[in-house]
């Protein structure tokens, strides 16, 4: 098992210092829990029929997505690659959709915040928070998205019994056994979630939440295909959520919205 990571409480301050000092101290913890990502998401190309490439891999002439590598940058950083990051066939037709060119997390406003493409990979970050302290287990997902993702994935991954987590583990299950459809329930399978707040629809932007949760935002919120829910509202409603949360993930999902419009609306979401 690797070794668990420590952070002197990322949320919780001393009297005895300043809280310049303790917000340079959390930064500092934050910026060396997040060196730690890069050991694993370094970018690499998946060739095999696993995880999201298993999609219509034998039919398709592509037969390989990149996976991107992660830095530490805020949103200003992103941009769209030149590489395909998920390849599928519909309608007899082959579709190659680019992705991002790096993975992004960094701190906004007292939050960690990472930003990816295909939605799979938010199971890997979820894991990470919760190794580094910055997820509790049985947390509430607040889970907004154009669709469930609740599929059932062949396997699951389980926390040890002294709930270590070895993230290598974590990175392989989620690049090669997960795909955009079915990372939720492996996570509430491991207890990282005992609760999930599904906003797919306008009635359920309009329920009320609880106070605490973990925030996930698929931008394919704000694809054509939802059109029928004011842009406005939707930006306003989740940058409520934002407010709310101290660890939010966000996946640009390049087969179901053009990235340009995802990079535009996250900018958005967290704008000042």
């Amino acid at each position: 098992m690797g070794e668990a990571l420590h952070h002197p409480g990322f949320y919780s301050f001393s009297s005895a210092k300043s809280n310049l000092t303790l917000f340079a101290e959390m930064l500092l913890s934050l910026r060396m829990d997040m060196d730690k990502l890069e050991k694993y998401y370094s970018g690499f190309w998946l060739d095999c029929p696993r995880g999201n490439n298993a999609f219509s891999y034998e039919e398709r002439s592509n037969k390989r997505i990149y996976v991107a590598p992660v830095v530490q940058a805020g949103p200003a950083a992103l941009q769209t690659s030149d590489k395909t990051a998920f390849s599928e066939i519909e309608g007899g037709l082959e579709y190659n959709r680019k992705g991002l060119e790096n993975f992004l997390i960094f701190e906004h406003e007292n939050k960690v915040v990472s930003i990816f493409d295909n939605h799979n990979h938010a199971f890997f970050f979820w894991m990470w928070g919760l190794k580094t302290g910055r997820v509790q287990l049985n947390s509430t997902l607040v889970h907004v998205d154009q669709h469930t993702d609740m599929r059932k994935p062949e396997d699951y991954f389980a926390i040890s019994n002294d709930g270590d987590i070895d993230l290598q583990l974590a990175f392989e299950y989620t690049n090669y056994d997960l795909n955009v459809g079915n990372f939720i329930q492996p996570a509430l399978k491991a207890g990282i979630f005992s609760d999930i707040h599904i906003i797919d629809s306008q009635a359920a932007f309009e329920k009320v939440l609880p106070e605490k949760y973990v925030l996930d935002v698929d931008l394919d919120i704000f694809a054509d295909d939802m059109s029928y829910i004011d842009t406005d509202f939707k930006i306003e409603r989740i940058r409520s959520y934002i407010k709310q949360t101290s660890f939010i993930t966000f996946a640009t999902s390049p087969y179901f919205v053009e990235q340009e419009v995802a990079i535009q609306m996250v900018k958005r979401l967290l704008a000042p």
